[in-house]
């Protein structure tokens, strides 16, 4: 009988390893095609990459119709690639394997199966989406206000709506800036809901449902956060909105229930207004915006000129009037597009966009190539927003713009003020971005016109102008041009605060919250480089986080540093 147990036990042993040897040999077959399978995709995909973004950074410059053309027809040439339906079947025979177990090639057969599924619809359809975004996009880069005969750029709307005093001027003002809404109102929606089909098509509710789930984000949970969100800031921001709205009043000699929303100092009151008294615009003023991003950074151990040289950062007619960063080709090439003007506002987006220029830069090369990418959207914009805020920063403007340190304390509590209240805003701001997009998509037949500015109503407490019935929610460009985006800007914001506090504590080891600067410190730079740059895409956003700062994305540390 024993002798019979061992026999059994050898013979068992044996089939277990034999067993255990053929899979192995599974996984190392199916890890090889699928080697071959992105060996092959790469030689038509890295060229393609490159030409599409030099393309479109190009047309951002000009404005011109060739420009747009050619970006356009490399954008088809790209959704080409990703719709191809046997490189898609060859993905889900991959994926249904489960034989892919090497993490960096599991890691990039995920990021490359969500790409591909959302473009597994008919190519004339995605063409179609292409052109008509495409043309929606040029409107908006050439459309100018024009009030009184003057033609006017978003520069010159922002910078009358700061300062202007005059009501009626202001209401001009305003109103023309929103005259882009029918020109492209009509063209979004018809966007609107070809996205809506072709995700319906893929077995998605709508196209923001779409863009979540294959964006590694739970909408649910999206919402549960943003309304976590509402119930933080919601009695902060109404506290603070009296006071906002008894500031304009007497600004413009006015009483408070006259104040419309060409009062509040920019186009949607997505920005602070200037409450506290300090005016930061003049620590920039005459000042090479440049050099004092440049040697900020290079101080803190991440050089930037050779982005700063290949960049374009000033205006011209015909350009596209925001900012943005864009890498080329995964390989270094990283250029920003500003509009530059030697105010605060200005810095804070250079040094918002080389946060983002930073992040592509210093990614690890030997990352496998669709793996040279942020974490996710939201994590760059984190970095951004950490760095975009020094702008305000007294420490910083000290460290970096010459001002003393008796200057530094007669600022300091309403620079903080002014930050903590430009929270709150953009908090509530993104609030109605975030909700407008998902029921448009929802709903995309229903009173927009309505749904907008009742949401407005509910989350920033901005009166509408009366009787108003037109497509002000067409004229941000974002919905057309970055749809369901706008809600990683506060997510953003939240993982900002959360390294902020790590770099704080663990890095520099102070116990002062309020007075950082990370000026001159390359210690913070390395901590960035090696622990959120470097890993790319190579892993989930949260797992990052978690490697990153100990703990996954939690809102308590925007909570501590800006909501008491």
């Amino acid at each position: 009988m024993k002798t019979k147990s061992l026999t059994f036990l050898l013979l068992m042993a044996g089939i277990i390893l034999f067993s255990s040897c053929n899979k192995e040999k599974k996984i190392k077959e199916m890890e090889a095609k699928f080697s071959t399978f992105m060996d092959s995709f790469l030689v038509k995909y890295k060229p393609l990459y490159t030409q599409g973004n030099e393309a479109y950074f190009k047309a951002a410059v000009t404005g011109k119709d060739e420009d747009f053309k050619l970006m356009e027809e490399l954008q088809i040439k790209t959704s080409k690639l990703f719709s191809n339906k046997e490189d898609f079947a060859k993905l889900e025979e991959f994926k249904k394997s489960g034989l892919i177990k090497d993490p960096s090639l599991a890691r990039q057969l995920e990021v490359m199966y969500n790409s591909f599924k959302m473009y597994q619809i008919d190519e004339k359809k995605i063409e179609a989406m292409i052109k008509l975004s495409t043309e929606i996009e040029q409107k908006f880069n050439t459309y100018r206000a024009v009030v009184n005969g003057d033609s006017l750029s978003d520069n010159d709307i922002e910078e009358i709506l700061r300062t202007e005093t005059n009501s009626e001027k202001l209401k001009q003002t305003w109103l023309a800036h929103k005259n882009i809404g029918p020109v492209v109102a009509d063209d979004i929606l018809k966007l609107v809901k070809m996205r809506n089909e072709a995700a319906k098509e893929l077995g998605f509710k709508n196209f923001h449902e779409m863009s979540l789930k294959l964006r590694e984000q739970d909408p649910e949970e999206v919402l549960k956060l943003f309304d976590e969100l509402d119930k933080l800031t919601a009695d902060v921001f109404a506290k603070e909105k009296q006071a906002i709205d008894t500031y304009y009043a007497t600004r413009y000699k006015i009483k408070t229930e006259e104040l419309m929303p060409w009062h509040y100092q920019n186009r949607y009151f997505q920005e602070a207004p200037n409450l506290y008294p300090v005016d930061l615009d003049k620590y920039f003023k005459d000042k090479n915006l440049e050099e004092l991003t440049s040697n900020y950074y290079n101080g803190i151990g991440l050089e930037i000129s050779d982005m700063l040289k290949n960049s374009d950062l000033y205006e011209k007619p015909g350009k596209n009037q925001h900012a943005f960063c864009i890498d080329i080709n995964n390989e270094g090439d990283v250029r920003v597009l500003c509009n530059i003007k030697s105010n605060s506002y200005w810095m804070n987006t250079m040094l918002h966009e080389y946060g983002h220029a930073v992040y592509d830069k210093y990614i690890d090369l030997n990352l496998p190539f669709v793996l040279r990418d942020p974490a996710h959207t939201f994590t760059t914009e984190a970095i951004a927003q950490l760095f975009g805020k020094m702008a305000s920063n007294p420490q910083w403007l000290m460290d970096n713009t010459g001002i003393d340190s008796t200057e530094k304390a007669k600022i300091a509590e309403d620079c903080y003020k002014t930050t903590r209240l430009e929270m709150l805003v953009f908090s509530r701001w993104s609030q109605v971005m975030y909700r407008f997009e998902k029921s448009l998509y929802e709903n995309p037949d229903q009173d927009l016109n309505k749904l907008w500015w009742d949401l407005v109503e509910k989350y920033q407490l901005m009166k509408r102008p009366a009787n108003r019935n037109a497509p002000d929610w067409a004229t941000k460009i974002h919905i057309a041009t970055s749809p369901c985006y706008y809600h990683n800007y506060l997510l953003g914001e939240l993982l900002s605060s959360q390294l902020y506090y790590y770099i704080v504590k663990n890095i520099i080891k102070s116990d002062d919250y309020r007075n950082q600067s990370f000026t001159g410190k390359p210690e913070i730079g390395q901590y960035l480089l090696e622990k959120v740059f470097k890993p790319g895409a190579m892993y989930p956003w949260n797992e990052m986080i978690e490697k990153a700062t100990g703990e996954k994305l939690t809102a308590k540390y925007y909570a501590e540093q800006w909501m008491k």
